[in-house]
């Protein structure tokens, strides 16, 4: 299998989505000239990134193979009505309904109120879905597109986010506490007002993210892309560790006993911000700008 071959695959599959080698790279967690090189035939995805990338471009994975015959090249466009969803299974007396609804390909779907899904809806697209009010509590999201989605005042307590892309949702007043998201890409989300406890971010990104009033407790980010995110409110007991920081503020914060390890602070800027003792000395460690820092009260000197 020839990489030219599949760097010319890659091309015509995404001219046909019509999407920009930016915005495919956005989808695929990868940099625009990784795309590049791969549509030159200078370099070919891993095979896990092959199946990534097959959903993305809405192909079978068999589309990338030269011995493939089919001139079909997309996946058939989302329907833009109101699709209902799903009834649910009979279920015996005193059981719980076991829905699955993994793979599917969802669409303006008003899920509100929607409960017991826990590992049931990985590898699915979902777009412009309403699931206010949901109980979402261990959900396992695993290769998503979740996409203009709105869960506000819903749980999702101790659910794990993988490999998806999180883009333009609305958590506003969620409980996401022990979530987790890895290799995930988190975009122009609305978390206001949502509770972040125990909430680890690891190789994700978390870019132009409204974090306004949003509860910051035992919230870790490790080796995660932060970019335009602008933080506020108490945070305590949070850590940051081996993070890209791109264009971030702490404005108006309080944060206490929190840990900053390997990341930039030259390029946080730091507003009208209180820090206890041990915070303080991870920030100036840091090199951070200390103008905007003040300790606080029963700390200071």
């Amino acid at each position: 299998m020839g990489t030219t071959f599949i760097g010319t695959r890659i091309a015509n599959a995404r001219k046909n989505r019509n999407i920009s080698q930016a915005q495919l790279a956005e989808h695929m967690f990868v940099s625009p000239q990784a795309v590049g090189k791969w549509e030159r035939g200078e370099s070919i995805p891993d095979l896990l990134t092959f199946n990534r990338l097959a959903e993305v471009l809405g192909v079978d994975l068999n589309y990338f193979s030269e011995n493939f015959q089919s001139t079909a090249t997309e996946a058939p466009p989302a329907e833009t009505g109101s699709t209902p969803p799903p009834e649910p299974p009979p279920a015996g007396h005193g059981d719980r309904p076991r829905w699955d609804m993994s793979q599917g390909n969802w669409a303006n779907v008003d899920f509100s109120g929607l409960k017991n899904l826990h590992g049931q809806f990985s590898a699915s697209n979902m777009q412009h879905c309403t699931f206010i009010g949901s109980d979402l509590s261990g959900l396992l999201l695993k290769r998503n597109n979740v996409d203009a989605c709105d869960f506000s005042g819903s749980d999702f307590a101790n659910s794990h986010i993988h490999s998806s892309n999180v883009h333009k949702d609305v958590f506003k007043d969620c409980s996401l506490k022990g979530t987790r998201f890895t290799g995930s890409n988190v975009y122009a989300c609305d978390f206001t007002g949502a509770d972040l406890t125990g909430v680890t971010f690891a190789s994700s990104g978390f870019e132009k993210n409204i974090v306004a009033q949003t509860v910051w407790n035992r919230t870790s980010f490790i080796e995660t892309q932060l970019v335009d995110i602008v933080f506020d409110g108490t945070m305590q007991d949070c850590s940051f560790e081996n993070c890209v920081c791109t264009r971030v503020t702490f404005r108006n914060a309080t944060i206490i006993n929190t840990f900053f390890k390997n990341v930039n602070l030259k390029k946080v800027q730091f507003v009208d911000c209180r820090v206890d003792r041990i915070s303080y000395a991870f920030l100036k460690n840091g090199k951070a700008d200390m103008s905007g820092i003040t300790l606080l009260a029963e700390n200071a000197e």
